[in-house]
């Protein structure tokens, strides 16, 4: 496997305009901004009336820390694979315009940063739960990528743990509201992730990658999966009403949303097609800031 393009002084220099939005870029913001979503969607259904704006405002500053760090230390570490991919190989580390050390230390401030935050402010089981979300993304989902499919629901769990961050940070505990939230979260980042991989399957091919549509190339496995997991999603997605976190109304939403993405996922199952896999990540995309916002209007609703 081919490694990463050596840090070169002389692009450096003609990158000094955009170095900021180079560390930016690190952090990954458009993905990490469903995440604070997410912590913020837990947090208020934790706190009820409870609610805390200035101890909301620690968490999601502290949360986005560690999420930028974690995704900074991930393309420290990927940065030789990230080059032989297309849709990575211009990234601020594989096309040479930051040294590797600086954004190796850059993330470890970043999380150390957030880590502290959510220590000082917040409460300490949260930043446990933020470092927990931290380890197991760059220590154990990022080196299983290169050696298993099975790396893709390994990942699913620091994708999930914003959630319970989120719960721990209002309520100080961790309880079966907070594992609901998070295994809804877990649960649809499956058929998420899917389809980004059927989308990208030469790429990842290119960078030795062995994901599921890497490994079985006819997409079968692939488009089964996506259905099994949205399946299993829709009773999830009913759970906070069966303890008392929502209401029927809030159910009524949750199958709508959960039928739409299964008809997607139908789809992209029996045509195993690009539009259809565009389709049904795009479908992902949408559904879980809809599912908050209708549990977030149920909840609301019910605590006036």
């Amino acid at each position: 496997m081919q490694q990463a393009a050596p840090y070169d002084a002389t692009s450096d220099r003609t990158a000094v305009p955009s170095r900021g939005a180079d560390f930016l870029t690190l952090t990954k913001p458009r993905l990490n901004s469903l995440v604070l979503v997410t912590t913020a969607a837990a947090y208020y259904l934790g706190g009820g009336e409870r609610l805390s704006w200035l101890q909301l405002f620690n968490t999601i500053v502290g949360t986005a820390f560690v999420a930028g760090g974690a995704s900074t230390l991930n393309q420290f570490l990927e940065r030789d694979i990230d080059r032989l991919m297309r849709r990575t190989d211009t990234r601020p580390l594989p096309d040479g315009r930051l040294h590797p050390q600086d954004a190796l230390w850059f993330g470890v401030l970043l999380s150390s940063i957030g880590i502290a935050e959510l220590s000082l402010f917040v409460n300490q089981l949260t930043a446990f739960m933020a470092l927990l979300t931290l380890a197991s993304y760059v220590f154990v989902y990022t080196p299983l990528k290169r050696r298993t499919s099975l790396s893709t629901i390994v990942g699913a769990v620091p994708g999930a743990l914003p959630a319970v961050i989120g719960w721990t940070a209002a309520t100080d505990t961790v309880s079966i509201e907070g594992w609901i939230l998070f295994a809804i979260v877990f649960m649809w980042q499956m058929p998420h992730f899917l389809a980004i991989a059927w989308m990208c399957r030469d790429d990842y091919a290119r960078a030795g990658i062995p994901l599921l549509p890497v490994i079985q190339p006819d997409g079968r496995t692939t488009g089964y999966q996506s259905v099994l997991y949205t399946a299993v999603l829709i009773p999830i997605s009913l759970l906070p009403t069966v303890v008392g976190l929502s209401s029927v109304y809030y159910a009524v939403g949750a199958i709508t949303l959960a039928a739409i993405l299964m008809v997607l996922s139908l789809e992209f199952a029996n045509t195993r097609s690009l539009p259809a896999a565009r389709r049904l990540f795009f479908g992902t995309i949408l559904y879980l800031p809809l599912l908050w916002v209708v549990l977030l209007a149920d909840h609301y609703r019910h605590i006036v």
